[in-house]
């Protein structure tokens, strides 16, 4: 029986990010729901594919499928879209938080669609925080082994060693939990005070303070200045700007081709 709701391709749903997916990351990019909720739909029987219910998750699909959640049809993935936000010190990288502390999205504009954040600041660290619509997007640009670098300004007091500085540059062990290479290099000094610039690349749990701690240096202030190819520039604190679509482009293709994966 032909359905209504049911048609050949067209040209740009042939280069839909659905092309040969799994079921579970079709659905997650469609916003319906994050990929293990996608696998509760399927296992509760609420997921359907041309007009079939599905009772794993273990299918690849395209654009082709009909697919539907509770007997609704899927929108159409949105196109991938990232922004740039200035995350104030004194905020949760959080949707909500148990103690009622301000989250970074009760500061979005109320017109922003559904984001995630691209890993997290700690809740005094301030700077650039990347909120994408694309949760794979997401998860690609946190995971440690993709080599997207981490800059911050970091505001210390104490004494600075620049030979164990320079020995961070091998990765350094503290308290048992294993850090990769570290660049420090010292923008400027007015006594004990003074201003690093910190690279790291896998950005663990507080790692920065972390290391600074094992330097015997106290942190008054953590700024996140870059992430990947993207950058803070001069964004005021507490303000959110999308990434130009072609800027956006851009920046992923040249650091594809850097890795060897253009």
């Amino acid at each position: 029986m032909h359905d209504p709701r049911r048609r050949g391709p067209t040209r740009t749903e042939a280069a839909s990010p659905y092309e040969g997916e799994r079921i579970a990351k079709v659905l997650a990019r469609a916003g319906v729901c994050s990929r293990r909720d996608a696998e509760r739909l399927i296992a509760e029987g609420r997921v359907t594919v041309d007009g079939e219910v599905l009772t794993s998750p273990a299918l690849n699909v395209t654009a082709r499928n009909l697919i539907e959640v509770g007997g609704r049809p899927i929108e159409p993935a949105e196109e991938t879209r990232v922004w740039r936000f200035n995350k104030p010190p004194g905020t949760i990288t959080a949707a909500r938080d148990p103690q009622g502390r301000p989250t970074v999205f009760d500061a979005l504009p109320e017109d922003m669609p559904r984001v995630v954040a691209v890993g997290r600041l700690d809740f005094n660290t301030e700077g650039l925080l990347l909120l994408t619509n694309d949760g794979e997007l997401a998860r690609f640009l946190e995971l440690p082994r993709n080599g997207l670098t981490r800059r911050y300004r970091v505001r210390v007091n104490g004494d600075i060693d620049l030979r164990r500085m320079a020995s961070l540059s091998n990765g350094v062990t503290i308290s048992g939990v294993r850090y990769g290479p570290v660049k420090i290099e010292v923008e400027r000094s007015e006594g004990q005070n003074h201003w690093l610039s910190v690279t790291i690349q896998e950005g663990k749990n507080r790692e920065v303070r972390n290391i600074m701690t094992h330097l015997g240096l106290k942190v008054s202030r953590l700024v996140r200045v870059e992430y990947g190819p993207f950058s803070l520039g001069r964004l005021p604190r507490g303000a959110v700007e999308e990434v130009p679509q072609r800027v956006l482009h851009r920046s992923l293709k040249e650091f594809f081709s850097k890795k060897g994966r253009g």
